[in-house]
């Protein structure tokens, strides 16, 4: 059987990544607002999800354009929490939080 190829750590959840088990490339600069390829880092699926889930593209472009910045907001401290005791090929939905849903 065919070990798993760990590819280093999420840079939000800060847990082990497995090549091709949910993970995803996050442009830090959403290509809509100009981003480049540089801009972009490769973290958990679910954690790209959630990103998308709290901001638009505009505040992503405005504000939340680097980890630092991103790991500062309430819900995403709350999340990173919650999602560390989960094991690195955890995966689920995510809901859209109350201020993306108005």
């Amino acid at each position: 059987m065919k070990q798993a190829e760990d590819i280093g750590s999420c840079l939000i959840c800060d847990r082990n990544m497995i090549k091709n088990r949910f993970v995803d490339d996050h442009h830090l600069i959403p290509k809509c607002k100009n981003g480049r390829y540089s801009d972009k880092i490769t973290i958990h699926r679910i954690c790209h999800s959630k990103i998308h889930s709290i901001w638009s593209e505009s505040e992503l472009a405005g504000h939340y354009h680097t980890v630092e910045r991103i790991l500062t907001h309430p819900d995403m401290k709350k999340f990173v929490k919650w999602l560390a005791k989960k094991p690195p090929e955890f995966y689920t939905k995510t809901k859209l939080s109350n201020t993306r849903r108005r």
